[in-house]
């Protein structure tokens, strides 16, 4: 029986019957399995030789019952094969990369990936003899332009942080795959409630799962999904490299899921109502919200996209001092670096980055730029919320 993504958010990739009657999928705690006798091992050992999946865990670095349904559910989610969970996003996407790229490989990266992953391409990467080259997300032709012979991967975020930019997929995979090379896709502002990258012909997707998927800020994970012959090779070298996440993270993971589509649609609607609001406001220089036709990407947002997201940016008139005024009197959300919680949270960019004013306009973040994830609470106390900050400020 096919579902619908509501419905196997809830159900999907947990065992109808759990231990011991349990309602809900039980924290393995354990880093640990034993074994009931050699013949057992061996026949452990046999299944692994042959490439076969053994029916059974081995040790905690390499996976766990927890885990394991949490991976399912989300690669149901996604539509692919298979997931794997990682320590945190940015554990998903080392560990990704370095299992699919050698020295002397070139990988493509799609401008306004998150810092951490193009500070992971220029620092460390370029260490061990792997080039990456930035190429603008609106320039089909660039990206086309910037694949050689050695290109082995395109990395792209979508939407990107924090403008919202929106990456065409479907250009995207079809000059990929003409010249041969993996696409791999950072959909952790979209989820898969707006966006399921695999559709579009995409190899890899990575989430922050710490973000949309847990959805209430208190747990740290990282996800990727796509097909078993490219899961097995990443799932290799997180055995070596030893970023696997941890079963209560996974146990969080399972509960957050299950209300996935319910918080990411309330999230949509709070989105729309409060960037049209932040539009029209007089002291608002402008807003970055996909879903408005003002956004440079809408058109390709409005086709690719079944929601617009909870991410709303936007400048207000004023310098960085008295963008920090209008941030500080709001009431309703938390300021910090995060997003994709049941409670709103606000950030100022120039002012969380610490960065001089010339780093801020070489990094493309405006003094006055302010980015809110919005959370599940009404619309109407968020933008009443606003409208008092905005005044006052």
């Amino acid at each position: 029986m096919t579902s619908r993504l509501s419905t196997q958010a809830v159900h999907a990739g947990e065992e109808r019957r759990k231990p011991y009657g349990a309602l809900t999928t039980p924290i393995v705690q354990t880093s640990t399995y034993t074994f009931r006798d050699t013949a057992e091992i061996m026949d452990f050992m046999q299944c692994k030789a042959a490439g076969r999946a053994p029916l059974r865990d081995e040790y905690g670095r390499y996976s766990n019952p927890t885990q394991s349904a949490a991976e399912r559910k989300i690669a149901v989610l996604e539509g692919g094969e298979r997931a794997l969970l990682f320590a945190s996003g940015m554990c998903a996407i080392t560990t990704t990369v370095l299992a699919l790229l050698s020295s002397g490989d070139h990988l493509v990266m799609v401008s306004g990936c998150y810092r951490r992953t193009r500070e992971f391409a220029l620092t460390y990467l370029s260490r061990w003899g792997i080039e990456t080259t930035f190429v603008p997300i609106d320039q089909p032709a660039a990206l086309a332009e910037a694949i050689r012979p050695t290109t082995r991967l395109v990395f792209a975020e979508t939407p990107t942080n924090p403008y919202l930019r929106v990456m065409d997929l479907d250009r995207m995979v079809e000059t990929a795959t003409k010249h041969g090379v993996t696409t791999l896709v950072d959909s952790t502002f979209a989820t898969p409630i707006n966006l399921r990258p695999l559709e579009h012909g995409v190899d890899l997707v990575i989430h922050s799962a710490t973000k949309y998927l847990g959805g209430h800020n208190d747990l740290l994970t990282g996800a990727i999904i796509g097909p078993g012959q490219l899961l097995g090779r990443i799932e290799k070298a997180r055995g070596v490299l030893g970023g696997v996440g941890n079963p209560h993270d996974a146990y969080l993971l399972l509960r957050g899921i299950k209300t996935l589509d319910l918080r990411v649609r309330r999230q949509n609607e709070n989105g729309e109502q409060v960037a049209g609001f932040l539009e029209e406001h007089p002291a608002v220089r402008r807003v970055y919200y996909p879903g408005l036709p003002s956004h440079p990407d809408h058109e390709v947002a409005r086709r690719q996209m079944a929601g617009f997201g909870g991410v709303v940016s936007f400048t207000i008139d004023g310098d960085v001092e008295r963008t920090g005024r209008f941030v500080d009197r709001l009431r309703l959300p938390y300021i910090g670096p995060t997003l994709g919680g049941v409670e709103s949270i606000i950030e100022q960019p120039a002012v969380l980055f610490s960065l001089q004013p010339e780093e801020r306009r070489e990094a493309g973040l405006e003094d006055n730029l302010v980015r809110y994830a919005l959370g599940i609470e009404d619309a109407g106390d968020l933008i009443a919320d606003l409208g008092r900050a905005l005044a006052e400020a």
